[in-house]
């Protein structure tokens, strides 16, 4: 089966330019997403190539970890890609065979706010038909739901990432 690629975008309510700087902070994570991330180690100076290693909490979607390598890294544009190497076992973590995602954060409105664009393609480990809707909604919503933690966190401390 070829690889399926799904796609979703949602407004953000802090510049671009704040959120890429924490996006490239991987050692902020677990301060950033509390209670989410429990720690991180980081191989690398975030450019590609660069391996991270999260350690998700056990309360948080049953824990376990996600390694990801950083594929293409463009600070212009504001667009990282990284490709997952090892998930936390799952309902939908166990029926794929590989996974990347790329986030595009672009500038909204007077540049106070800004919309993300996920992209997540993924392949399965059998040739069947990709996952349901639900199941790829369940994806776009995990990468989404810690994009809205960094989100409440830099609208919480407004002088951090300025």
């Amino acid at each position: 089966m070829a690889p399926v690629c799904i796609s979703d975008e949602r407004a953000v309510a802090v510049a671009a330019g704040r959120l890429w700087k924490v996006f490239l902070d991987f050692p902020a994570m677990p301060k950033v997403c509390a209670g989410f991330i429990d720690a991180i180690e980081v191989e690398g100076d975030g450019s590609p190539g660069t391996v991270t290693t999260m350690k998700i909490n056990p309360a948080a979607q049953g824990g376990g970890s996600y390694k990801t390598r950083v594929v293409a890294c463009d600070n212009a544009s504001h667009v990282i890609k990284s490709e997952v190497l090892e998930k936390p076992a799952g309902e939908v973590g166990d029926k794929l065979k590989s996974h990347s995602t790329e986030t595009k954060l672009v500038a909204a409105g007077d540049g106070s706010t800004c919309v993300a664009k996920l992209k997540v393609e993924y392949e399965l480990l059998d040739a069947g038909s990709p996952l349901s809707p639900e199941k790829e909604k369940t994806i776009l919503d995990g990468y989404f739901g810690m994009l809205k933690m960094i989100e409440a966190y830099l609208v919480a401390h407004p002088a951090e990432y300025a």
